[in-house]
């Protein structure tokens, strides 16, 4: 018979999928002799029986009991007992950490018998029932779905006729009082009296638990954090320790480290006189950590002895909550803490220089999603001068984000359907707001602290937020924010700065970031393990800088036609497209070859020696040509044409097909004049770079080959240019022609054009474009509902199709070089910046990636986290064939 259900000393922290995280960690810091509470664990294959099943199997009943008469023993306690009764946490502890998604119940055993002999043994009428209210409140919500709200009004309506300010303030009379409206609210919602039998008390919650596994707001989070559905959740049953009976307990949740910077200090939160949940969710707004030094001095001594400890044990920043009873310190919990971007970089690379873990290991701790959250944009300098400041809260999650203001999950999803970037407004978040903190662009609230579910859950996402900026009044209900005797209503605008807490009115423009040391370190040890080269696509100056600044191995796309749309050049190129024949074309080509040489010349000096893949002209020719009344009458008067003539042009050179039509490489072969125009400028470009003493690694790539035949026809023209220019100079300089790879029919003849190009440079976004037949500029209309109704899982134009895409690119690799063994194989498609392409493109042997400059940095990290997890598995491969021979 399976085992179901553990006791905290029967397992370890790698017990994860059985036990969820936090039941592991509850064993492992009890086999380390660290002060948790006795307690045990349902395992996740029992939730997984639950989810087919719908009820607790008889085992299961049975191990619980066994398992809760051991508890009985160690407490020297009863479950259910009217003189000594035990009572117990229920909570749920997935494998992997799903912050305020799923449920927790405290103070589960009491009744109106037990609540008595709870408070005779401790002398403490208020604490007892103060406990009592608590656990009918979260009863009642969790496992009966009575609405919260319907509770909280019962408490503070209660506060507001005695005048008070905070729950402390209530005294024992009012509790009781508010035990029994929440009693009669259970009563009227269910028809039913509150249960009073701990033993039933414990089984509903166990089933809640379990179904708590598959509420929306848990699917919707496993959704955002690629999370499987059918991992299942644990349930962990412990013995209560409270944090409620008087200012001698609190209870707290402190980092290691600061989630936020990552600064290597403690960092949290705590609350005198109150209990476990009331610190995340927000309901009062607490106190730093440092200040548990002066109020409990040995308590936050030991405090830090075990935070110490558990960081260098687990060799992460850990996130530890734990409860004072009576001066007496418990631990709960520790996981790994969820953390910024920022916090995630600075930890992992002081870790590794403390020596607590290798750079290996803080490669693969760094997400790609981090690397492109590090990179997201500021305020700029001049927008934050002349901004309006109107409050500060708390810098919960580090960020910028302007946007209207919306104060419901709903009305932020209806917005962003609008195109509209929205900000959430709350006075706390709770977990039912996980869509609204999804799709606004930051998140603010009234109340709630550093370790409030906005600010754990903001972080983990990489959102702005500025939590407990109490000088702000929210009306939920009304849709407005009060400051001052300014009220703003839904749709206004405000800007959050999540890296100072403040908050200001209006929109403010943004800038883009710059990155430190230690991003820089990190890119040099990603540079150390890959083994793909990651190029950049980039046509501009500032593009390349950029790309340079991320250090990029070379250009892997410069796309000609981009140089083309600038002001001062798009009339030469306009006349070169309505010339009549070759001579009339060579007057604007003669100005073009200038301007391009221009831009080549700066480029490869940029480059310094780096190959630079430059794409020979591609798009249609009517691209270039205006549209407008307007500019089609200016263009007429410049090139002295008639109206009526140009729009004969205009009309011959529109095509019905046109990304199918007359572009690439056949323009190329209608108008060789064209590619040998710009072969000559890249070519006298490199040359005059090289006689500065600069070196260049020109590469010439040929667009929208489907044959050999039109490969060879561009290749031995252009060929002809370069060594003419090459002798004529009396130079030899390197360089490469070969072509992208982005028809069908080019992949499945690879083997014929390998004969005469030297590289292949893949571009998927076209050769998706082309297997699936999907126009790319039109998938907006259905791709939503294919991935919606899982017709497609990704949209193909991100994320490589690796079994129709990726077998054309891999008959493609094969073929090429079985015939030509010294091909050079790349990517220059979106694809290429994707991580999970990226692993593809690896385990494919090829040489290099190329993608949009600010991909680059993630594109760097993926290539060296797959190299590593190559490693890896060859190095487990060897050591099993060690232990067979």
């Amino acid at each position: 018979m399976e085992k179901l259900v553990y006791a905290f000393n029967e397992g370890t922290k790698e017990m994860k999928e059985l036990l969820g995280g936090k039941g592991a960690n509850l064993a492992e810091m009890s086999s380390l002799g660290l002060p948790v509470p006795n307690g045990f664990t349902i395992s996740t294959t029992a939730c997984k029986h639950y989810q087919v099943h719908k009820e607790l199997s008889e085992n299961l009943l049975l191990e619980i009991k066994n398992k809760l008469e051991e508890l009985e023993k160690v407490s020297g306690k009863r479950f259910g007992d009217e003189y000594n009764p035990l009572l117990v946490s229920v909570r749920s502890g997935a494998v992997f950490s799903m912050p305020g998604m799923m449920d927790t119940i405290l103070n589960l055993g009491l009744n109106d018998f037990t609540v008595k002999a709870l408070s005779q043994s401790t002398n403490n009428p208020r604490f007892a029932y103060d406990s009592y209210r608590r656990f009918i409140q979260m009863f009642a919500d969790v496992v009966m779905n009575i609405p919260r709200h319907k509770f909280e009004d019962v408490l503070e309506t209660r506060k507001k006729q005695k005048g008070y300010t905070f729950d402390t303030d209530l005294t024992t009379e009012d509790l009781q009082y508010i035990v029994d409206q929440f009693k009669y609210i259970y009563k009227t919602e269910k028809g039913s009296d509150f249960p009073a039998n701990p033993q039933d008390q414990l089984i509903m919650a166990v089933e809640a638990v379990f179904s708590s596994w598959d509420n929306p707001r848990a699917k919707i989070y496993r959704d955002l954090h690629n999370i499987s559905h059918t991992l299942g959740t644990a349930v962990n049953i412990q013995e209560m320790v409270f944090g409620n009976t008087g200012n001698t307990s609190g209870t707290g949740v402190a980092f290691t480290r600061n989630p936020s910077t990552g600064e290597p200090a403690l960092f949290g939160e705590f609350l005198l006189n109150a209990q476990g949940e009331d610190v995340v969710a927000g309901i009062r707004t607490p106190e730093p950590i440092n200040r548990l030094q002066e109020i409990m001095p040995l308590v936050y001594e030991e405090f830090v002895k075990i935070a110490n400890l558990l960081e260098n044990h687990y060799g992460d920043m850990q996130d530890i909550e734990f409860t004072v009873e009576n001066g007496q310190l418990f631990i709960l919990q520790t996981r790994n803490g969820k953390r910024t971007a920022q916090a995630a970089l600075q930890v992992a690379i002081d870790l590794v220089h403390e020596k607590v873990i290798a750079k290996e290991e803080a490669i693969k701790r760094i997400s790609t999603q981090q690397i492109d959250q590090l990179l997201h944009p500021t305020f700029s300098k001049k927008g934050l001068e002349q901004a309006i400041l109107i409050a500060t809260g708390l810098p919960a999650s580090p960020g910028a984000a302007s946007g209207k203001i919306y104060f419901h999950a709903a009305d932020v999803l209806q917005a962003k359907e609008r195109g509209e970037n929205c900000l959430l407004v709350r006075a706390e978040t709770s977990p039912e707001d996980i869509e609204g903190m999804i799709f606004s662009e930051g998140i603010l609230t009234s109340r709630g602290g550093m370790t409030s579910h906005a600010a754990v859950v903001a972080r983990g996402m990489g959102k702005c937020c500025i939590a407990g900026c109490s000088s702000l009044y929210i009306d939920e209900e009304k849709r407005e924010l009060i400051y001052g005797k300014t009220v703003l209503r839904e749709g206004d605008f405000l800007s959050l700065d999540g890296s100072t807490g403040n908050v200001f009115l209006g929109e403010i423009s943004l800038e883009q970031t710059t990155t430190g040391s230690y991003f820089t370190e990190l890119m040099n040890w990603a540079d150390e393990f890959s083994v793909l080269q990651v190029r950049a696509n980039a046509d501009t100056k500032s593009d390349v800088q950029t790309a340079l600044n991320f250090g990029v191995a070379g250009i892997g796309l410069c796309r000609t036609e981009h140089m083309f749309f600038e002001e001062t050049r798009i009339s030469a190129v306009r006349q070169m497209i309505l010339s009549s024949d070759e001579q009339e074309r060579q007057e604007p080509l003669n100005t073009l070859l200038e301007m391009q040489k221009e831009d080549f010349i700066q480029l490869f000096q940029l480059m310094k020696g780096k190959p630079v893949t430059i794409r020979l002209l591609d798009p249609p020719l009517h691209e270039f040509l205006p549209k407008k009344e307007e500019e089609i009458k200016k263009l007429a008067q410049e090139l002295h044409i008639s109206l009526a003539e140009i729009k004969n042009r205009i009309s011959y050179l529109e095509e019905v097909n046109p990304m199918l039509g007359h572009r690439g490489c056949r323009l190329g072969i209608t108008f060789p004049d064209i590619y040998e125009m710009q072969t000559r400028a890249i070519t006298e470009s490199a040359v005059s770079v090289y006689q500065q003493g600069i070196a260049v690694m020109p590469e010439i790539m040929v667009p929208f080959i489907g044959s050999k035949e039109e490969y060879t026809f561009i290749k031995e023209r252009i060929t002809k240019i370069i060594d003419d220019i090459l002798i004529e100079n009396n130079i030899s300089i390197p360089y490469k022609i070969g072509t992208m790879m982005e028809i069908p029919r080019a992949c499945l003849t690879a083997d014929e054009i390998a004969e005469e190009a030297e590289f292949f440079s893949f571009g998927t976004n076209d050769l998706t474009q082309m297997t699936y037949g999907f126009s790319r500029d039109d998938t907006d209309k259905f791709l939503f509902d294919y991935k919606a109704k899982n017709v497609l899982k990704n949209d193909p134009f991100q994320t490589l199709d690796q079994s129709g895409v990726g077998e054309l690119i891999k008959i493609a690799s094969y073929k090429g070089r079985k015939v030509n063994s010294a091909i050079k194989l790349g990517v220059c498609g979106e694809a290429g910046g994707d991580p999970d392409s990226i692993r593809f493109f690896h385990e494919l042997g090829l040489s290099y990636i190329s993608c949009s400059p600010f991909r680059v940095p993630a594109a760097k990290l993926a290539a060296a986290q797959v190299a590593l997890e190559e490693k890896q598995i060859s190095k487990k491969q060897k050591q099993k064939q060690t232990v067979i021979f």
